[in-house]
């Protein structure tokens, strides 16, 4: 991978980070005198843009989209205040998933491997939120103003190697930073930590979930990885604890009983998550296959096996499953798209144009049917209708890197070279490359001519780029 240069660490240093912001203490007024809320938000999409630029990322829009909603269910009764979030899908099969200060969600893969229902998925991200809520990140700067910069930017360093998946050289690199100061976290992390699963648990009962899902997934992640030599990073910043689960046990056991244990539609997103980290899509089909035989009723398995059977080229046995499962439930998104995904492979574009016209009528905002509206568009050679589709979808998603890259690549197709430079320049801007994101406005410029109103608005996009730029290396000291 490609490191940060150690000017972006110092930066960074400041921003926390998944092992960071979850090992500081909890909040006291005094914080918001030293980093204040919106600092946090500032400081927070710079290091997203960083992070971005450091990680491998799952751009799968149905996956994104149930993160995004899910986790907006939990912020809605939390005690999260500033709720503009940014989310991060880190593609590792590691158990990972981290709030950092600015309302930057991450979440690894590895959570859906790992996490077996809906409520201990969410209650992972339950104990977060509650980190993010409580601004941990904060109180820990005022605790740690004499800490020096250079020790904070190896301690960022490490985590973040570890967070690009290099995880034995980023603990050595957390190992190898200033003892003395790793002590001083820890023993505010024990304090952070039962803080989180508190207002966790309190969350996750006010939005619907059984809170006891936070101790049950906590009691099998401790069987399970007991004798690990290399747990998953998240139980290197989260300590799963005999007393921990212990405590967590009795506080979700004064719960009223009853809440949402599962779901069908996360354990078809995990089915999704599970096949994108087989070796071939056979083995999937062959692990989901003996599910099915175990119990024919399970449309989980049957789902997971059409996926794996359309990735494998057995279209025809695809279209039988999914023929099952679109009969039971004929309005279902995700079979729908499934579908949608079987018939372009198989070339059908005007039926699967069809059927994403009509799941439009009934969700007319959801992003994975307006997603491949776009991709059937320009598979139909249909440019300039597909970047009008953009256009609404960047009103809803308009700090998504994965949308501009979009944008840019059918404004190249369209003929708007104009435009291409301009989305270009807003998606490196997202990845934290100002060099090249002020470069596209540059060539945008070239290509206005004597345009004065657009190359007004090209030169005031390109000044404040520019601002950004000087504002992150001010802040850089």
């Amino acid at each position: 991978m490609t490191f940060l240069r150690p000017t972006l660490l110092t930066l960074a240093c400041l921003l926390a980070s998944p092992g960071f912001a979850d090992d500081l203490p909890s909040l006291g007024d005094a914080s918001s005198a030293i980093v204040s809320p919106q600092q946090e938000h500032q400081l927070g999409r710079a290091w997203l843009a960083l992070l971005r630029s450091q990680v491998s990322q799952l751009n799968d829009p149905q996956l994104k989209d149930y993160v995004e909603s899910s986790v907006y269910r939990l912020v809605e009764t939390s005690q999260v205040n500033d709720r503009r979030l940014e989310f991060i899908l880190i593609n590792s099969p590691q158990l990972n998933a981290f709030a950092a200060p600015g309302g930057i969600i991450g979440v690894n893969g590895g959570l859906f491997l790992n996490a077996q229902t809906e409520g201990e998925y969410a209650s992972v991200l339950a104990h977060e939120l509650a980190h993010l809520s409580q601004r941990h990140f904060a109180r820990g700067v005022e605790a740690q103003q004499r800490m020096q910069v250079p020790m904070m930017a190896a301690l960022l360093a490490g985590i973040v190697i570890a967070a690009a998946g290099a995880g034995d050289a980023g603990i050595a690199a957390i190992a190898g930073t200033q003892a003395a100061a790793i002590q001083e976290q820890r023993r505010f992390s024990r304090q952070n930590e039962q803080e989180a699963d508190r207002i966790g648990i309190l969350n996750l009962e006010k939005a619907g979930y059984d809170p006891r899902s936070m101790p049950t997934m906590f009691e099998r992640l401790s069987r399970q990885y007991r004798f690990d030599a290399k747990p998953p990073e998240f139980l290197l910043t989260h300590p799963v604890t005999e007393s921990r689960i212990a405590d967590t046990r009795n506080r979700a056991e004064q719960a009223k009983p009853g809440g949402i244990e599962d779901s069908l539609r996360y354990q078809l997103i995990r089915a999704r998550v599970q096949l994108i980290y087989e070796e071939t899509p056979g083995l999937g089909a062959k692990r989901f296959r003996a599910q099915l035989d175990e119990n024919p009723k399970n449309d989980v398995a049957r789902y997971g096996l059409a996926i794996a059977q359309i990735k494998g080229g057995q279209l025809n046995e695809a279209r039988e499953n999914l023929t099952l499962l679109l009969a039971k439930s004929p309005n279902e998104i995700i079979y729908n798209l499934a579908q949608v995904d079987l018939d372009i492979t198989n070339n059908r574009l005007p039926d699967a144009q069809s059927r994403v016209d009509r799941m439009l009528t009934q969700y007319p905002g959801n992003y994975p049917l307006n997603s491949v509206r776009v991709d059937l568009l320009l598979k139909q050679n249909h440019a300039p209708e597909a970047e009008k589709a953009l256009e609404n979808l960047l009103k809803s998603r308009p700090d998504d890197p994965d949308v501009w890259y979009m944008v840019a690549e059918t404004r190249g197709l369209s003929g708007n070279i104009i435009g291409l430079h301009q989305a270009r320049a807003e998606y490196f801007a997202l990845v934290g490359d100002y060099r090249q994101a002020i470069q596209q406005l540059d060539f945008a410029k070239r290509k206005a001519g004597t345009n004065f109103p657009l190359s007004s608005r090209i030169d005031a996009r390109q000044r404040e780029l520019m601002e950004q730029e000087r504002m992150i290396k001010d802040m850089m000291g």
